[in-house]
C-alpha cells in the first residue's frame, strides 16, 4: 500500500509540473511580449539596447529553465504511466524528450554569455571598431544558441512520437491522447526540419506552442490518473 502511494504520488506531481510548466512558458511570452517587444532589425540594435532589457531577460530565462526542469519530470511521470503496457515506446520516448530538454537547457541562458559583450560595447573607451567586433561576436554566441534550439526542438518531438506511440497500446490514455501526441510530434519534427534549413524561420514558435498544448494535456491525464479508481489494477499489471 505505501508502495502504491508513493507512486500515486510520482504521477501526481508528475502531471502537474506538465500543466505547471505548459502554463508558465505562456507566461514567459507574455514576459517577452510586453517588456522586451520586436527584436531591432539590424544586429547593431540587439546589443544597443541590451541593458534595457536585460532584466526582463533575466526573468524570462530564469522561468523558462524551470520550465525545462518542470516538463522533465512530467517525462518521468509519462514513463510510468505507460511502462506498464508499452514499455519499449515509453523508456524511449521519455529517454529522447529528456535528452531534448538537456539540450534546450544547455541554451537557456544566454545572458551568460552575451552580457560580457554588451559591458564592452557600451564601455565608455570602445570605439566604432571594436563595437563592429563586438557585433559579430554577439552574432556568433547567438548562432551557438539557435544550433541548440533546434538540436532540442528535434530530439523532443521524436520523444512526443514515441510517447504517443505507447499511449495507443494503453488503454488508461486512449486513443485520443495517443493521436495527439502523434500529431503534435509529427508537426514539431516538421517544423525542426525548417528550422534546421532557416535557422531564422518564425516557425520555432509552431514547434514550441505544440509542446505547451501537449504538456498541458497530458499533464492533467497524468494527474487524472493519479486519482483514478482503477490506477491500483493499472500499476499491478506494471
Amino acid at each position: 500500500e505505501q508502495k502504491m502511494d508513493e507512486e500515486q504520488s510520482v504521477l501526481r506531481w508528475g502531471g502537474l509540473a506538465g500543466i505547471v510548466g505548459g502554463i508558465l512558458l505562456v507566461a514567459v511570452f507574455v514576459i517577452v511580449g510586453v517588456f522586451v517587444g520586436p527584436d531591432p532589425a539590424e544586429p547593431e540594435g540587439l546589443v544597443m539596447r541590451f541593458p534595457d532589457v536585460r532584466a526582463a531577460h533575466i526573468v524570462e530565462e530564469v522561468l523558462y529553465l524551470g520550465v525545462l526542469a518542470l516538463w522533465a519530470i512530467h517525462f518521468l511521470a509519462l514513463y510510468r504511466a505507460l511502462r506498464g503496457t508499452s514499455l519499449a515506446p515509453a523508456l524511449f520516448g521519455s529517454a529522447l524528450g529528456i535528452m531534448g530538454l538537456g539540450v534546450l537547457a544547455a541554451g537557456a541562458l544566454p545572458q551568460v554569455a552575451r552580457t560580457p559583450i554588451s559591458d564592452l560595447y557600451h564601455a565608455p573607451g570602445a570605439t566604432p571598431e571594436d563595437q563592429a567586433t563586438l557585433v559579430l561576436l554577439w552574432q556568433a554566441t547567438q548562432g551557438i544558441f539557435d544550433a541548440l534550439l533546434v538540436v532540442g526542438l528535434l530530439l523532443l518531438p521524436i520523444g512526443v512520437i514515441a510517447l504517443g506511440v505507447a499511449m495507443l497500446g494503453a488503454p488508461a490514455f486512449g486513443q485520443g491522447f495517443g493521436w495527439m501526441s502523434l500529431m503534435v510530434g509529427v508537426l514539431g519534427v516538421a517544423a525542426g526540419v525548417v528550422l534546421l534549413i532557416d535557422p531564422g524561420s518564425p516557425i520555432a514558435i509552431v514547434s514550441i506552442l505544440s509542446l505547451i498544448v501537449f504538456h498541458i494535456a497530458l499533464g492533467w491525464k497524468v494527474y487524472s490518473l493519479s486519482r483514478a479508481p482503477s490506477l491500483s489494477r493499472i500499476r499491478r499489471r506494471s
